[in-house]
């Protein structure tokens, strides 16, 4: 038995060469398959037996040889269509065969074609491709629409401060939160359009943003331009909504936001920086409720501000460490290096003591103090289980930091209520 076994696959592999190509096996959808002939056209057989027939002959034997023979099912998918570009149908086990040595010639070597194009950019989340105009996507994610994270970012210290300036025993303003929602959405967008505008030549040569729209060369720049002066026309309503005091920190707010993007190429503190401009939203949000500032309330809590951003945007620089060595930028990733995680935990206890001296300093009561322990055990949870050498794992403990803000946000919520 083992015997044939053996001669039947040495006779499959001497009649493979004679069969056409397997593409056209494995991909019937380049050319519909026309019905098989049927047996009728050939009363006494092929006048001159070509592969395809001696190929039929193999696989009838074989069949009669192992008919009480269970055969294992094939793990890869086959093509249920079993015809060659001439209407011939090839025996399945011959279509089974040239799967399988294409599949592990593809494993084994090269498979690629040679004149296949560079991979196309990623598409956008599903929402974006459902909902925006086709025309309006490079838009979109330019402005990261698609990925609101950073808009999360931006809004929760605004929000922090709305609430705290709240009167004892009621609500936050909802209209003031409902503005700075907004205006954070579209100073966020604003921020990454700036910052895609002078980084494109250095996203390009970054594996993680050389798909986006103005690296990629999808938008140009003077379309980039003209997208950031609309996001700007749209948030001048907003700030005319508020106070004097409030409207001068907001324009000095775009100062922070249009050089952002040059800090890496001078200093290894970008993310410092990146902090004074996402938590500057404490100070403003602090400012529409009361007219003023008070130091000793607004100060720690944007000080805590910035030491959030310390850790989670280190964490998201680790991502791109390896690419920021190879065209010369700076980050907190490089400058920590080994010593990363203790660099954060630092950052991160000092995030929470700011917390609790603003809290006590705006008299909130004890039901916000269980908040900020459980969003200091998830910062702990992050710094601690972070790997700084996983791009996915970094990404996942940068985005959960939404969860850290909408912790701090209830406590001062309840803490507001109950005092």
């Amino acid at each position: 038995m083992a015997f044939l076994r053996a001669a039947a696959a040495a006779d499959l592999v001497r009649h493979h060469r004679r069969v056409p190509h397997a593409s056209l096996i494995l991909h019937p959808a380049l050319l519909p398959p026309p019905p098989p002939p049927s047996m009728e056209s050939f009363p006494d057989g092929p006048s001159t037996p070509g592969p395809v027939a001696r190929n039929d002959i193999f696989a009838a034997t074989l069949c009669h040889r192992h008919r009480h023979r269970r055969w294992p099912r094939p793990l890869i998918p086959i093509s249920s269509s079993s015809y060659d570009g001439s209407g011939a149908r090839l025996p399945a086990t011959v279509s089974l065969y040239l799967h399988l040595s294409s599949t592990s010639s593809g494993a084994g070597g090269d498979s690629t074609p040679p004149h296949q194009s560079p991979p196309a950019p990623p598409p956008p989340s599903p929402w974006v491709d459902r909902w925006v105009p086709l025309a309006a996507r490079p838009y979109a994610m330019l402005a990261r629409i698609d990925k609101p994270i950073g808009t999360w970012l931006l809004a929760w210290p605004s929000f922090w401060s709305i609430a705290m300036a709240a009167m004892p025993g009621e609500l936050p303003d909802m209209r003031m939160l409902a503005l700075f929602a907004c205006g954070s959405v579209l100073i966020r967008g604003a921020g990454c359009t700036i910052n895609d505008l002078l980084d494109r030549d250095i996203d390009r040569k970054v594996e993680r943003t050389k798909s986006r729209p103005l690296a990629s060369g999808i938008l140009t720049p003077t379309q980039g331009v003209g997208f950031l002066g609309f996001q700007l026309l749209l948030g001048l309503p907003i700030l005319l909504q508020l106070n004097n005091l409030s409207q001068i920190l907001g324009v000095f707010s775009l100062l922070l936001v249009f050089s952002y993007p040059l800090m890496k190429r001078f200093t290894y503190w970008p993310q410092a920086y990146l902090g004074l401009v996402f938590n500057w939203g404490a100070l403003i949000g602090w400012a529409a409720m009361k007219g003023t500032i008070d130091p000793a309330i607004i100060l720690p809590l944007y000080t805590a501000g910035i030491c959030w951003t310390l850790v989670y945007d280190t964490i998201y620089a680790h991502q791109d460490k390896e690419d920021d060595v190879k065209v010369g930028v700076k980050s907190t990733a490089l400058r920590f290096g080994d010593s990363t995680k203790p660099w954060i935990s630092g950052f991160g206890a000092a995030c929470i003591a700011n917390l609790a001296l603003s809290g006590y300093n705006a008299d909130l009561a004890w039901p916000y103090y269980p908040f900020l322990a459980a969003a200091s055990a998830h910062l702990a949870w992050q710094v601690s289980t972070v790997d700084l050498s996983d791009r996915l794992d970094c990404n996942r403990k940068f985005v959960s930091n939404k969860w850290f803000g909408a912790l701090i946000f209830g406590g001062i919520l309840c803490g507001r209520l109950v005092s």
